[in-house]
């Protein structure tokens, strides 16, 4: 947001001193029912990048601006979605006519040029009778769970990066905070905190959108700076570790980009994940992206490699099963990352994951049992066999059961050293392999799997004045 008019001195001589910021918690509330995106802008800024077309065609892991702030809404419950379009409108209705089966509508704003206050106008009509509604700016992009503080607000408010980078805060549109409420916005503050482009709105503001445009000021900040001087909007601040970045320079796009594929990992990651399998994986999902794979076809695929390689581990080929092993174990990961960059993650892909995650653990560690045979005693090999299959197989119905009966997490990334996880398991067995020792690897499974599960089951029965959350 820019342009913010400048503010009188004595709009806040009422204010007392500024107060911390809210964080409110999303369970307390209702949810809004309609969100507005606003997509009509030009950006010149961004014409070399753009071609001059609009920016909210501008594509950030295989999906345009405008269409990652629609299925951001649409996900986290809205049941409308208006997109305000004014450049290049055509195209961008085009890829919002494929969005939300009848849930997203695009509204024409005929007099966008004047400024995004002239946007916001445009939707007067269609949230008329809503008590608030979410207003977000396509241009602007939310790591994972960015809007969720916000939407559950449950009153006017603003979403704000407290501690925003030294380039953000220059050119981003200040916000001063006073009694937990932001009461002005501009550019030439001192303040610390910046505004994310995101706000929870109720239909007065349309008035004072008005009101500004009478005064010759067309900006977004006009309207929602005179709003706040009769009812300050909450300061919600972005959640810790969440990163956002408003795309109006030629290289906010790369560092979007880095920013995006850096958060696909997980923060139970173990240190195989954490340093082994997610920099190759984040990077093949990032290139992935603009083909837009379906990730139940990506979990197909990364099950195939697994049964390939568990063929060639029965046929005592340890290199190329191995490297074909760790190749699934990669590519496991490749699918819940291009759903997230999908935006259509769910739970009947995480059940198809699930599924095909413990076939292919059990047919890789049965093609190390059937290689192990040679030369070794079948007995022996047999008992190492199940009992790896086992730990296997309790190791993730361990995790299931306690997420299920509602149990605290345990501390999963400080198990991961032990390689009890699957990516640690599948690692063992590729190292297995490769150095020709299946016994070695079933032996390694079986006692990595058992302590893993050990440890878990002892910190989940723990009385529950004993539990700590996991830091991680």
């Amino acid at each position: 947001m820019a342009e913010a008019p400048e503010l009188p001195a004595d709009r806040l001589a009422s204010f007392a001193g500024r107060a911390e910021v809210v964080q409110p918690d999303p369970a307390r509330w209702r949810l809004p029912r309609v969100g507005v995106v606003l997509a009509a802008g030009q950006s010149q800024r961004l014409a070399s990048v753009t071609g001059g077309g609009s920016k909210a065609l501008l594509r950030l892991g295989g999906l345009s601006l405008v269409e990652r702030a629609v299925r951001s809404l649409l996900a986290a419950g809205l049941e409308r979605v208006l997109v305000v379009v004014g450049h290049d409108a055509g195209p961008v209705a085009t890829v919002v006519g494929r969005l939300g089966r009848g849930r997203v509508r695009v509204v024409y704003a005929d007099r966008w040029p004047d400024g995004r206050g002239a946007s916001l106008a445009a939707v007067q009509g269609e949230v008329e009778g809503e008590a608030l509604f979410v207003l977000v700016t396509a241009d602007h992009v939310f790591g994972e769970g960015g809007l969720e503080r916000l939407l559950g607000a449950g009153e006017p408010a603003v979403l704000i990066d407290p501690a925003p980078g030294t380039l953000a805060w220059a050119e981003g549109t200040r916000v001063r905070v006073v009694d937990q409420a932001v009461v002005a916005f501009g550019k030439h503050l001192e303040e610390p905190a910046i505004d994310c482009g995101a706000f929870l709105l109720p239909p007065e503001v349309f008035g004072r959108q008005r009101q500004a445009a009478t005064e010759g000021d067309h900006t977004l900040a006009g309207a929602v700076t005179r709003l706040a001087q009769t009812r300050p909007l909450r300061a919600v601040a972005l959640p810790a570790g969440c990163w956002w970045q408003d795309m109006d320079t030629p290289q906010d796009p790369r560092v979007a980009r880095m920013a995006l594929r850096r958060s696909l990992g997980k923060v139970a990651d173990g240190p195989v994940s954490r340093w082994l399998n997610r920099p190759l994986s984040t990077r093949l999902s990032m290139l992935l992206a603009p083909l837009r794979p379906a990730p139940d076809l990506v979990s197909l695929v990364a099950f195939t490699l697994g049964l390939a390689g568990a063929a060639l581990l029965a046929t005592g080929q340890g290199l190329a099963g191995g490297l074909l092993v760790h190749a699934s174990s990669v590519a496991d990961g490749v699918d819940g990352e291009v759903a997230r960059l999908q935006l259509r993650g769910g739970p009947r892909g995480a059940l198809l994951d699930g599924v095909l995650d413990r076939v292919g653990d059990g047919a890789v560690l049965a093609g190390l049992g059937l290689w192990a045979l040679d030369g070794h005693d079948a007995g022996g090999v047999l008992v190492l066999t199940v009992a790896a299959t086992a730990g296997a197989l309790l190791s993730m119905a361990s995790k299931d059961r306690a997420a299920a009966l509602g149990l605290p997490p345990a501390p999963e990334r400080a198990l991961g050293w032990l390689l009890g996880g699957r990516d640690g398991r599948l690692l063992l067995v590729a190292v297995g392999a490769v150095l020709g020792a299946p016994v070695a690897a079933l032996a390694a499974v079986t006692a990595t799997s058992a302590l893993s599960l050990g440890l878990r089951v002892a910190f989940l029965r723990r009385p529950p004045a004993t539990y700590r959350q996991d830091p991680q």
